[in-house]
């Protein structure tokens, strides 16, 4: 099947749509090695009863849940994306629209179904393994046919039967969706067009590198669309190709991906600010930070003041997500969110104070605000450094079974197996799962010098690491959308011994 050339003389600017045929990034063949599709079948049909496992047995349905719920039924059967308020259904702008537009094609088809929602999402997950086999070649470029097979199936196998993605099939979040296209669009970005430093030789190589720039930054902006940080992956790409540019002075190639790339990015999103900026009266082209309304009175001094301090997911349930309006158990207070008995009493006198007046009032925000600057002030290494590092941690190494029916807890070791063996050897046997997955990831990134594919990663794990460190909560399923390419890292560690990068 052949598509219209990019570019064509007798155009103005010689400017049409390339024909993914020519472009050497779409040939699947080249993507994953002919003889590793005999994996397919296998590897795809255990993820698919894996997650039909979780689905059936460990369904889940979180808060944000009926935000999204709601937003699809109105959009579907009323057409305004928005919520009902005083009995008026009004268009909002809290939420950006991919994942309630996913769950509206659904429901056109299937009805308001959650299980058709869930099994949807499950096959859009055994998706993601594919294209993360997809990346496990890409990284193996260099090596024999027989290694990348091998690396390829190993990345397939290792993505298809990850407990911690496939949970997530049984839920109705932006997780498994978000995860698909940020998957997609670093496979688009691996294009040794795109990757590769040296000058375009050919037209058609200039050719490659602007589909791969181009449709790269299309995947991130309808991944936007559904997480707004998915546009971290364009710093990640812009920052190794500015420091691979750097090397060789090719800064012209660097500005022309940039170019195609932005201009992929504000595809998608134009139209959403667009439309923002008719209904809402205000061009947004994200969703807001605190997913408020306009005029919301934010808590901000409040979250600085937790950002001083919480690095543990459990606190987001006892005190964030508490506001604007429920009572804070002061009790709860960990004894390392106070430096001494002063600060402790003056925290307990605040919190008393929020819970009497059932809310969170300007002046009392600005008090924590204050506590914030006073504690970051005492201690900067700690607000700046300290604290960030314990929430990655916290984020990264978790057994991650938040949405399974079970404690998460393993200290002490003796007394959490004395009291529920069942719920400690999950436990213990899920952190100790994602223990070896990372380990595999940083042993097979030794290879970073010489892979720039490698690099891209781990800039990327980097950067959304950093960034999830500063929101207001540390969720560990934020950094499950990077669990695709991290397998496909892993899978680099499958190649036969004899071969090397």
């Amino acid at each position: 099947m052949r598509w219209l050339p990019l570019f064509d003389s007798r155009f103005p600017g010689h400017f049409k749509l390339q024909c993914l045929r020519d472009s050497d990034f779409f040939r699947v063949a080249n993507m994953l090695p002919k003889p590793f599709y005999k994996h397919v079948v296998a590897a795809l049909l255990a993820g698919l009863f894996l997650r039909l496992f979780f689905i059936l047995r460990f369904p889940f349905y979180s808060g944000d849940t009926a935000y999204y719920e709601e937003l699809a039924r109105n959009w579907l059967h009323q057409g305004v994306y928005g919520f009902y308020s005083h009995g008026q259904l009004l268009p909002s702008g809290v939420r950006v629209p991919g994942y309630p537009a996913f769950l509206a094609l659904i429901y056109y088809f299937a009805g308001p179904s959650r299980r058709a929602v869930m099994l949807a999402q499950a096959l859009v997950d055994l998706a993601t393994c594919v294209l993360a086999a997809g990346i496990a070649a890409r990284l193996a470029a260099g090596l024999p046919e027989p290694s990348r097979r091998r690396i390829a199936a190993a990345a397939l196998w290792l993505t298809a039967l990850c407990p911690f993605t496939a949970n997530y099939a049984a839920v109705p979040l932006t997780e498994v969706l978000a995860t698909f296209l940020t998957t997609l669009a670093i496979l688009l970005f691996l294009s040794p067009a795109l990757i590769r430093i040296d000058p375009p030789q050919s037209t058609k190589d200039l050719l490659r590198l602007v589909c791969a720039g181009f449709l790269g930054g299309l995947v991130v902006g309808l991944g936007a669309l559904v997480r707004p940080e998915t546009p971290l992956l364009l710093v990640a790409v812009l920052l190794l190709l500015a420091l691979r540019s750097f090397r060789r002075v090719n800064l012209g190639r660097l500005v022309l991906t940039t170019l195609w790339m932005t201009a992929g990015l504000l595809l998608p999103l134009a139209p959403w600010a667009a439309r923002n900026a008719l209904s809402l009266g205000r061009v947004q082209f994200l969703a807001p930070r605190y997913a408020e309304t306009y005029g919301d009175i934010l808590p901000t001094g409040f979250y600085s003041w937790t950002k001083t301090w919480m690095f543990h997911f459990r606190d987001a349930y006892l005190f964030t997500w508490k506001l604007p309006s429920q009572p804070i158990d002061w009790k709860d207070l960990p004894n390392y969110a106070a430096d001494s008995t002063e600060e402790r009493s003056r925290v307990v006198s605040l919190l008393e104070r929020y819970n009497h007046t059932h809310g969170m009032t300007i002046a009392l925000d600005r008090e924590f605000a204050e506590l914030a600057r006073e504690r970051t002030r005492h201690h900067p290494i700690r607000t700046y450094l300290w604290i960030p590092i314990e929430r990655a941690g916290a984020m990264w190494f978790t057994p991650r079974i938040t949405l399974l029916p079970y404690s998460g807890r393993l200290w002490p070791l003796s007394q959490s197996y004395r009291s529920n063996p069942i719920d400690f050897e999950i436990t213990f046997g899920f952190a100790l799962l994602n223990i070896i997955y990372i380990t595999m990831a940083l042993a097979a990134a030794r290879a970073w010098r010489t892979n720039p594919g490698m690099l891209l990663i781990l800039i990327f794990l980097f950067i959304r690491t950093v960034f999830l460190t500063q929101l207001q909560t540390c969720e560990p399923r934020y950094v499950l959308v990077c669990f695709p390419a991290l397998l496909a890292m892993c899978a680099q560690l499958f190649r036969p011994p004899q071969t090397s990068q």
